[in-house]
């Protein structure tokens, strides 16, 4: 112990804590405990904590469970920690005991030391800010209260964002035709505004998918207390509980419908996070297409150019690469990773309480985070600024012999073969083949092949 240390008491028995520090005992003992990784618990969770605490609070004034005076000098506490101003005072590693009881009495303990300094006397982190309360109700309540902020107020606005830029993009190259690609080979030809109707369509889906998660994501454990049957706690509880949540924060949170499956299982945080993952794929998928695209300038696709952002290597001047794709991967295989934990974690519910609860919201916030902050990053420093080399998509378009695909139903398919390797064989226009190997005139095959009809489908001639 230094100067600096105070000591302080819990039912374990003395130890010494910072000065400084607004936590007590049982934080600094899992401080002590638990030094694992130097990750904190994110401030998205932090937030939700400071707000349960505050509507528990609110809900004992309503209730005259206890006397105003301190129920205020909670809530303005609470409130405090839910807008960040004590960040630095949540110090207990993510790999913890599996309940998040450590988060949990260091949120009790900061709030009820700030509660004390407001009233003028002790106010108990047990007792008073944890009234009604366990661990095992808080933390998954937590959890839900989190990822359904960061869902509704980050995450769908992000995707949303994504998606019309896309559109908007699309909008704005109408009728240039390119190369189809199937197998990263030459196909039939597509509209740049179709394949990227592709992409803004994976965008919309993965948007319903993560928000079709919600009324299961805002349902939640608070008033089940230890074991799901609401021991110590009022039998309203949970309800206003929920009813001030909703108030404070405009989502509309309600009591679950079983505290038994909302304390044993995470059933939702692992449905979210596949949902979650999924739009992960989608953002992979279209980040590799513009690396493809861009791809060159000179030996590559070169479809598009990607805005230049940074020089691209340390030791050959002038390269520049598709950075913002390459990050977006990164954080896409990041996604994909935290929902394998979560997927293990979700199983790891034994009998009434899942004890893999503070892993799954670190790596469920994070996931929440980071696909917001690609989707907006994709948006506006990628496909709002790319340009299209029409020039180099129109020269490849007339030298593939793919298009005799439309011809089909005029001459077979092994004629049609037949004519698509000798116009690669001999590097010929697939017109000038096929005008030497069918019957069909050169004014017919230029309208039959004509790469702008072909985009629209059907059968040609």
């Amino acid at each position: 112990m230094t100067t600096e240390d105070r000591t302080v008491r819990d039912s374990m028995g003395e130890l010494s804590v910072p000065s400084g520090a607004l936590w007590d005992a049982q934080t600094q003992r899992a401080v002590v405990n638990f030094p694992i990784s130097g990750l904190r618990m994110p401030r998205q969770f932090i937030r939700a904590l400071g707000l349960i605490k505050w509507a528990a609070a609110a809900t004992h004034d309503d209730l005259g469970l206890i006397p105003a005076e301190l129920a205020d000098a909670i809530k303005s506490a609470a409130i405090e920690v839910a807008e960040g101003r004590h960040d630095d005072q949540f110090p207990v590693d993510v790999f913890q005991t599996g309940s998040g009881t450590s988060s949990n009495m260091n949120a009790n303990e900061v709030i009820a030391n700030l509660a004390s300094r407001v009233r003028g006397k002790p106010v108990h982190p047990n007792d008073d800010v944890n009234k009604g309360q366990s661990s095992n109700d808080v933390i998954p309540s937590a959890i839900h209260v989190s990822a359904a902020l960061g869902v509704t107020e980050s995450l769908l606005p992000a995707l949303n964002h994504l998606a019309n830029v896309i559109e908007r993009k699309s909008k704005a190259l109408p009728g240039i035709v390119k190369t189809g690609r199937t197998h990263l080979m030459d196909a039939m030809p597509i509209r740049l505004e179709q394949e990227l109707s592709g992409w803004a369509s994976q965008i919309r889906n993965a948007h319903q998918r993560i928000a079709g998660c919600l009324t299961r994501l805002t349902a939640l454990a608070q008033g089940g207390t230890a074991v799901g049957t609401g021991i110590n706690a009022h039998p309203e509880f949970g309800a206003r509980v929920a009813a001030h949540l909703s108030q404070q924060t405009g989502i509309a949170f309600r009591p679950a419908d079983s505290h038994f499956e909302a304390m044993s299982s995470q059933d939702t945080a692992v449905e979210l996070s596949g949902q979650i993952k999924t739009a992960a794929v989608s953002l992979l998928k279209i980040a590799n297409d513009l690396r493809w695209m861009n791809s060159g300038p000179l030996a590559g696709v070169g479809e598009i150019e990607l805005p230049a952002l940074q020089p691209g290597s340390s030791i050959m001047p002038g390269k520049v690469n598709p950075v913002i794709p390459e990050a977006v991967a990164m954080a896409a295989a990041q996604v994909i990773g935290n929902d394998t934990t979560i997927t293990v974690a979700g199983q790891s519910g034994n009998f009434q309480l899942n004890v893999m609860l503070p892993v799954i919201a670190h790596n469920l916030l994070q996931s929440i985070e980071i696909l917001c902050n690609s989707s907006r990053l994709m948006a506006d420093s990628t496909i709002a600024g790319f340009t299209v080399n029409e020039d180099r998509m129109r020269a490849a378009l007339q030298r593939n012999p793919i298009l005799v695909t439309a011809l089909n139903h005029l001459i077979g398919y092994d004629k049609g073969a037949e004519i698509a390797k000798r116009a690669y064989r001999e590097g010929r226009s697939i017109i000038d083949v096929a005008a030497e190997e069918t019957e069909l005139s050169r004014e017919e095959l230029e309208s039959l092949l004509d790469p702008a009809a072909l985009t629209q489908g059907g059968i040609k001639g």
